[in-house]
């Protein structure tokens, strides 16, 4: 059975550079895929639905979820490691109904975890601000994805609390303190 694991955070929040190391630390037996990087790949494929994507991902805006689905279902259910960490997901409560969908439809995957790497917005705004990415307007596409992260968090976390699911990590700390706890926590999940 393959066990999954979620990375959620704010834009800027660097759970994407922690999952990857974890799975760069563990390449044979963990996998890492970020939400981003699919759609954006997706994108660069040139195909009509790339296009679709990135007219709203290019303004920082949520991918509406019947657009987004098929992509991250594929990826999750073709990864080559029996333990998945994938970030970005789910930053709406309709992503996360869509994904309980998928789950509970195949038995073979379970998410065992939601990881949340906590940072304050002023740090979030600072890194994100800080990376070039080419978009004319950094700060209207921060301003964009913190409220696709914001708006819909309280729920999502409630809801994950419920189900003893949710684990918070401290994301302002070294890069290194921060992946050796979420490895010691996931060692103890796995």
């Amino acid at each position: 059975m393959k066990k999954l694991f979620l990375i959620i955070g704010a834009p800027g929040s660097g759970k994407t550079t922690d999952a990857e190391i974890i799975a760069e630390r563990n390449n044979d037996e963990i996998v890492h895929y970020s939400t981003g990087d699919l759609l954006r790949a997706e994108v660069a494929s040139g195909s009509e639905r790339g296009q679709l994507i990135d007219s709203f991902i290019s303004k920082g805006l949520i991918v509406p979820i019947e657009i987004a689905i098929e992509t991250i279902t594929s990826a999750i259910k073709s990864a080559p490691a029996d333990v998945i960490l994938f970030d970005g997901y789910p930053r709406s409560c309709e992503q996360m109904n869509e994904l309980n969908k998928f789950l509970d439809s195949d038995s073979d995957i379970e998410l065992v975890s939601v990881i949340e790497v906590v940072v304050s917005e002023e740090v979030a705004r600072d890194r994100v601000l800080g990376r070039s990415r080419g978009s004319d307007d950094k700060e209207e596409v921060f301003n964009n994805r913190m409220k696709v992260y914001a708006e819909p968090l309280a729920d999502i976390q409630s809801f994950y609390e419920s189900k003893n699911l949710l684990k918070k990590i401290d994301g302002e700390r070294t890069i290194e303190a921060i992946v050796d706890e979420m490895e010691l926590y996931l060692e103890s999940k796995i």
